[in-house]
């Protein structure tokens, strides 16, 4: 898979919002809530051109039973890829264009990943030195996608934590 970072488009929200529509459709009731995360979704940020999407669904078993439905839209399951309670859905091969990340209701990785989105969309200073440390990765790692993860790990986890912190301050703050 080529591993490019492009500046921010303003198109990702409408392809997101467009994907959404087409993903509920063809789930029905089996998705509570579908989310934009990732690059694509923080406002000024570069980004791999692949809109990430977190599904918000009632039961895996369900959504297990209906990935027929995300085949029919050319999606490709991939199972739990790696994170239990997750099931994880590509689209576009080696030109991939969308991803799936479905969790139950409630799981915590859903939290954890619109925390880190929100989070990169009110720290400007954060946000541009995640966009520095992209770019560099992706001119150093050859198309290798493991080195370029590998990269990102420790500055997401860090940041990932300031921001579970922030927005459960947030939260705090609205009760």
């Amino acid at each position: 898979m080529k591993i490019e970072v492009v500046p921010c488009n303003p198109l990702w929200p409408a392809q997101f919002e467009s994907e959404r529509l087409a993903i509920e459709r063809s789930l029905g009731d089996i998705v509570v809530q579908a989310h934009h995360i990732g690059s694509t979704a923080v406002k000024g940020l570069a980004a791999k051109p692949i809109i990430d999407i977190i599904l918000e669904v009632r039961s895996l078993e369900a959504l297990d039973q209906a990935a027929s439905a995300l085949e029919l839209m050319d999606y490709e399951a991939m199972g739990e890829f790696g994170i239990s309670g997750r099931r994880y859905f590509r689209k576009g091969g080696s030109f991939r264009t969308h991803q799936i990340h479905a969790f139950k209701a409630g799981d915590p990785n859903i939290f954890r990943h619109l925390a880190f989105r929100d989070y990169l969309n009110h720290h400007p200073d954060v946000r541009r030195e995640y966009q520095e440390l992209k770019i560099r990765l992706a001119t150093e790692c050859n198309d290798d996608l493991d080195f370029y993860c590998d990269g990102k790990d420790a500055f997401v986890k860090h940041h990932e934590a300031k921001a579970i912190e922030w927005k459960n301050g947030m939260d705090a703050s609205t009760r």
